[in-house]
């Protein structure tokens, strides 16, 4: 089991920063097809990063739960703290287009994509319903990376609703990236910034193969819940926070049989939706991964 013990200050706690976007240092070779994408641009916190942030989250969702006690019907819908019920998530989507017209998005399409987030979250108590598509023609937004101004200024412009609305920007994003996504807990400090940054072509049928299934949403929206890649921390300390995924010390690419990075802790979690792998493989979340979530959406989300 992994575990680690560390001092927490009050300050510290205080000082935890935002998310910075970034590539997380993971390589973006891939064993099959497109080698030229890496899954998820979403930084990678460090251990002692990690740590407080889960601090924060505990605080955050004790306090939740204390200002619902003995409330009649313990919460719920999109005002009750405390509880976790079944969220209907309004989902922007936010199309980025060239001046040569590239990046056109259907809207056939943009449902697939919302028929993949439900097929994979449905059960997990959140469902994802289409609250709007808008399409931006800029050139600088098109190829928009992370933590640039191109970021700021298109987020700033286009994002729409508060904390338990979703944001899915959708362009022909650079760096090599497929997505990257905000944690709930920067969404107190960074509110204009929180939301999903998509590729386009990794839409149902988008043609990013093998990385054209929809799950690069799913991963990123993951993310966007409060879960960590299952390779967080490695083979050492508290991991990704959940009990039930075994450790892993690197990202898997491609469909990997039997894979054990940390020997004695089970095989890597490699059809997991947190891991890196192709869409093709990637169909769980586990138990504990669901409550996570739900506890996430509650401490930062619901009614925010």
């Amino acid at each position: 089991m992994r575990s680690t013990v560390l001092t927490l200050t009050i300050g510290a706690l205080l000082a935890l920063p935002a998310v910075a976007y970034a590539n997380n240092g993971q390589g973006a070779e891939h064993a099959n097809g497109n080698s030229s994408l890496l899954r998820c641009g979403t930084k990678q916190p460090t251990d002692l990063d990690a740590a407080l942030r889960e601090e924060n989250f505990l605080i955050n969702l004790r306090g939740a739960k204390a200002a619902n006690k003995g409330k009649p019907g313990g919460g719920g819908g999109g005002g009750g703290t405390g509880t976790f019920t079944p969220a209907t998530i309004n989902v922007y989507f936010h199309v980025i287009k060239n001046t040569s017209g590239a990046g056109a998005v259907s809207d056939s399409l943009i449902n697939s994509q919302l028929s993949v987030l439900n097929a994979a979250y449905s059960a997990k108590g959140f469902t994802f319903v289409k609250a709007g598509t808008d399409v931006t023609v800029n050139n600088a937004w098109y190829t928009v990376t992370p933590n640039t101004t191109a970021e700021t200024q298109m987020k700033q412009t286009l994002r729409k609703g508060t904390a338990d609305d979703l944001n899915l920007y959708l362009a022909n994003i650079g760096g090599g990236l497929l997505g990257w996504a905000t944690f709930p807990s920067s969404y107190g400090s960074q509110p204009s910034d929180d939301g999903v940054v998509i590729l386009s072509a990794s839409v149902p049928g988008g043609g990013a193969a093998p990385y054209d299934e929809g799950d690069t949403a799913t991963h990123e929206v993951g993310h966007w819940l409060g879960l960590y890649h299952t390779f967080q921390g490695g083979c050492q300390g508290s991991g990704d926070f959940v009990a039930d995924t075994a450790a892993e010390k690197s990202a898997a690419f491609g469909c990997p049989v039997n894979r054990d990075t940390c020997g004695g802790g089970g095989v890597d979690p490699i059809t997991n939706f947190m891991d890196y792998t192709d869409d093709s493989c990637m169909f769980v979340f586990t138990p504990n991964q669901e409550t996570r979530m739900q506890d996430m959406w509650v401490a930062y989300r619901q009614g925010k």
